[in-house]
């Protein structure tokens, strides 16, 4: 079973998100169809900062959840062998099960691990755990779905 590196310009060229949005800054390990290991450098340039929080900067739970997203939209393109076009995009559909066990702060390696779990009827069904060193940050099972696109 071959594993796959990308960077970011193979990460750029596989999905739509552009800056200020790109959470996914490298992947380590992708083996298609089954699971992807990916990381995501924080720091204290990113803009979200500024306001969340001014005096104890901490990464929004949310951006946590949508970087683990990202993984999965790559490791999903990666196994179709395709890339975001002009006229369909991978959507995220629905959370479950989600916990947020520990703040990512500015310095922080973000190591976000998102494995497939069921593919039926178009919808993909992902389990993700974000860590930073050997503690988790987040986890959460994520569903996504390829749609068609009106330009």
């Amino acid at each position: 079973m071959s594993r796959e590196t990308l960077n970011i310009r193979d990460i750029l060229n596989t999905l739509p998100h552009r800056y200020p949005f790109i959470l996914v800054d490298k992947v380590i390990s992708l083996i298609p169809n089954k699971t992807i290991i990916a990381v995501k450098n924080v720091t204290i340039n990113e803009e979200f900062f500024v306001g969340h929080f001014g005096n104890y900067p901490v990464m929004p739970g949310v951006l946590i959840i949508e970087a683990l997203a990202q993984t999965a939209g790559i490791l999903s393109f990666k196994s179709l062998n395709q890339t975001a076009s002009d006229d369909s995009l991978y959507f995220f559909v629905g959370i479950d099960n989600c916990r947020f066990k520990k703040p990512v702060i500015p310095g922080d390696v973000l190591k976000l691990t998102v494995s497939i779990e069921k593919v039926k009827g178009g919808i993909w069904k992902y389990k993700g755990m974000a860590t930073v060193e050997d503690d988790t940050c987040a986890q959460a099972e994520l569903m996504c779905a390829l749609r068609k696109i009106d330009n």
